[in-house]
């Protein structure tokens, strides 16, 4: 088997095993592999009761993974997620106690009501994967991949985050409300005792990729063709939002490689070895969304960052 159909294989097997789980919410899947397989971190926004905590578990049993949650709350400090050194008295000697960010996958739960420092704290976990305690380094998992959720419809209590930081995320996920079919599936399931929790306490669902198998899979990835006029377009989306009449602050550097990156990984769950247009074009709105600040004459106006991106889009040529 080539490393191309074994990546395909994989990543098939993870998304009908977590479906198992996750009712309705394929594109969010993919965005949320998307965002593990570029080592990356994605920013989720939707309303409580949509299984953005269900989803970040069920990705990490099926993907052979620890996961952790933090619920970020005003008084939150940065060694409560960190961790800390404590005393021991037996051996006259100081102990980390390690915090809940020694995982592989953390959902980071309504990450908006912490304050502005333990924000920052988590930030470096982010950027470097690495911990300071007591100027003391300490590496994290390299599969360390944050879920980070807002509230949308809550913003009293909250500290919005910097844009520095919103820029640390590969991508921001809005989760919806499931489909009518996918409600009513899911009431049944809960009719025939198979609720999607207890499935998942149950272990009814297995790992289908180990810890370690996770690293390969991102090395077959480069394998993936994306022509040079696709680059291109990508520079000329992101340069745009940095000239365009209703946007206040564009997007920097980073953004282009989130989308060159992310392009490749979403061609690979499409089932094809080469990246398309497409896959530029759906990938654009989750990575550029958070990023754009919008001028204050136009947000009065009602017009939104996803429909300037999609102006955006329709005044860059496509490539043949």
């Amino acid at each position: 088997m080539s490393e191309l159909e074994n990546l395909k294989n994989s990543l098939n097997s993870i998304k009908e095993e977590t479906g198992k789980i996750i009712i309705g919410h394929g594109e969010i899947i993919d965005l949320a592999l998307v965002a593990v397989f570029t080592g990356s971190h994605a920013l989720v926004e939707g309303v409580p009761g949509i299984a953005k905590t269900l989803m970040v578990r069920t990705l990490a049993k099926v993907m052979g993974c620890d996961a952790q949650r933090i619920q970020f709350t005003p008084d939150l400090m940065p060694a409560d997620i960190t961790g800390t050194n404590v005393y021991n008295m037996h051996d006259r000697k100081f102990d980390i106690l390690k915090g809940p960010v020694f995982t592989d996958f953390l959902l980071a739960d309504e990450i908006n009501r912490a304050p502005a420092k333990t924000q920052s704290a988590l930030l470096q976990c982010m950027q470097e994967r690495t911990v300071t305690i007591d100027r003391e380094s300490h590496r994290l998992s390299p599969n360390f991949t944050v879920f980070a959720t807002q509230n949308p419809i809550e913003y009293e209590g909250t500290y919005p985050l910097p844009e520095a930081q919103k820029d640390r995320f590969l991508l921001k996920i809005d989760m919806g409300y499931p489909e009518e079919n996918d409600e009513k599936q899911l009431a049944m399931m809960m009719l025939n005792d198979q609720a999607p929790e207890k499935l998942l306490e149950a272990d009814e669902i297995k790992s289908v990729i180990s810890f370690e198998e996770i690293a390969i899979l991102r090395k077959e990835f480069q394998l993936l063709k994306i022509k040079d006029e696709l680059v291109e377009y990508i520079i000329k989306i992101v340069r745009l939002s940095r000239t365009h009449s209703s946007i206040l602050v564009g997007a920097g550097p980073r953004a282009t490689q989130a989308l060159v990156m992310s392009s490749r990984v979403y061609a690979a769950l499409a089932g094809r070895d080469f990246v398309t247009p497409d896959d530029i074009k759906t990938m654009v709105v989750p990575v550029l969304s958070h990023r754009l600040i919008l001028r204050p004459e136009y947000e009065i106006e009602g017009l939104t960052v996803q429909e300037v991106i999609k102006e955006m889009l329709q005044e860059v040529s496509v490539p043949k």
